[in-house]
């Protein structure tokens, strides 16, 4: 198991470009997912990253709903918003994570770039589970209807993605089709695609 574990990893890993830190080249997000509890303190260390993160006029617009397996009652609560799609996999890892975006700033403005924030956080939280040898998938497919009824979420606050966390598994614990989605080399579309200068879909001369 330890040995299929090291080879998704190796395939997964990010052909770059240029050069990249380390942390973002391995950073990729599994469906297979070990058993193994999450340390607290590296839960913790998680959302502290999150914490951190940058943000429009400082209005820290994202909050967390975090389950782990430790409460069984509570990570099934949370695992329900899943769809189906999703919660088959996602519920091998043992910590699963909604996040949640303040959509009315406290002067009562709307926050135009709420979810961009909480993307911040997001990507924070992520990169220092990577730090600390975990990994997260971040999932659109949950229903943000049940999630807000579940919770009590307000009204002028909204659901964005579901995370699951944990440590590396055995794509041989995956259904074929996603077995075949872990051991497939990750792509990204070139610069030349999206970096643009002058015009709009005309490519930046510093990308060719």
């Amino acid at each position: 198991m330890e040995q299929t574990a090291v080879s998704s990893r190796e395939i997964k890993q990010a052909s770059a470009a240029y050069p990249i830190h380390p942390l973002l080249q391995e950073r990729w997000s599994p469906r297979a997912f070990a058993d193994t509890p999450v340390e607290q303190a590296k839960l913790l260390s998680m959302l502290e990253a999150a914490r951190w993160a940058p943000s429009g006029g400082n209005a820290q617009p994202w909050y967390f709903i975090v389950a782990t397996k430790d409460d069984a009652e509570e990570y099934a609560r949370l695992a329900s918003c899943l769809n189906p799609f999703n919660g088959e996999w996602a519920v091998q890892a043992p910590v699963l994570i909604l996040t949640v975006a303040q959509m009315v700033t406290s002067s009562g403005r709307k926050n135009g770039h709420a979810f961009h924030d909480v993307g911040l956080a997001t990507q924070n939280l992520t990169i220092q589970a990577t730090a600390l040898g975990l990994h997260v998938h971040p999932m659109a497919g949950f229903s943000a209807d049940s999630a807000r009824t579940l919770y009590g979420i307000p009204d002028d606050y909204e659901p964005v993605t579901m995370l699951a966390v944990g440590y590396l598994g055995d794509p041989e614990t995956l259904s074929e089709q996603r077995r075949q989605q872990e051991l497939t080399p990750r792509t990204r579309r070139p610069l030349d695609e999206f970096v643009f200068s002058r015009t709009w879909g005309q490519a930046s001369p510093i990308v060719k």
